[in-house]
């Protein structure tokens, strides 16, 4: 596919298949795929590897935490679980939600958590909300762990964000769902890999092997989920489309 933005003429050219199409290019279909391509470049940039949270990189598109921020607030959760780590980053993030509301707290799961990040999470000042479990998200007794640290908690919301395969996303999504509480999600993220399989960093295998396709496997199965993303709480424009590494993420308990 090619695309030609047009100034001149404010048009949005698109070749493909031999197929020409023009459009607006102040139009809300030009808008969404311009911003697709945008993404697809800035994954293979790595745009996300530029930003840090309360000092912690959080290798993130800002967007998809400002969206996540507005989820959070609405639910207001007692616990919000993740699993991936890496840097922390996240964590602080959701932690810094929780004191701000004054409510909730955070389990993270990582199957290594390396010396120097857990050294520096341990030391963060918003640590206090913060529990940590080294190991396998997926491993039962890894679960069991992570049951024990939720406990009782009547608000649960659960982002997946660790090895981003369809079989470990799977196995994710079959082991934490049942802490998912009505109304609130489990989110599977990271899908933009069936977008960038075909760029510089990407693999062939994962135009299928994503989160997004476990995600529609996962309800396919299980009608008490639906995939839906969130309704902004405030939209002044004509756009409706989120620009997203999280494409099909948010799956939501009814």
């Amino acid at each position: 596919m090619k695309l030609t933005i047009d100034n001149d003429n404010a048009l949005l050219i698109i070749e493909d298949a031999g197929e020409v199409k023009s459009m607006d290019l102040y139009s809300r279909e030009a808008f969404d795929i311009a911003s697709l391509e945008w993404v697809r470049l800035g994954w293979q940039m790595k745009y996300s590897y530029t930003f840090a949270w309360m000092g912690r990189p959080i290798i993130q598109l800002p967007e998809d935490m400002l969206r996540t921020q507005e989820v959070i607030y609405r639910l207001k959760p007692d616990i919000i679980v993740e699993t991936g780590i890496a840097h922390g980053g996240s964590l602080i993030f959701y932690a810094s939600l929780c004191k701000a509301m004054g409510k909730g707290r955070i389990v993270g799961i990582d199957i290594e958590i390396r010396q120097h990040n857990r050294d520096a999470i341990e030391a963060h000042e918003l640590y206090e909300y913060i529990t940590m479990i080294e190991g396998d998200s997926s491993a039962p007794e890894i679960v069991s762990q992570v049951d024990d640290a939720v406990g009782d908690a009547e608000t649960v919301l659960v982002i997946l964000d660790s090895n981003h395969t369809r079989d470990h996303v799977a196995k994710e999504l079959a082991a934490y769902q049942h802490l998912v509480t009505p109304g609130s999600y489990i989110v599977a993220t990271d899908g933009v890999m069936k977008w960038v399989y075909d760029g510089p960093r990407g693999e062939s295998e994962w135009k299928e092997d994503n989160p997004a396709t476990a995600a529609h496997e996962f309800v396919a199965t299980h009608p008490e989920f639906v995939i839906e993303q969130p309704e902004w709480p405030f939209n002044e424009s004509d756009l409706g489309t989120n620009i997203t590494h999280w494409p099909d993420a948010w799956i939501k308990r009814k």
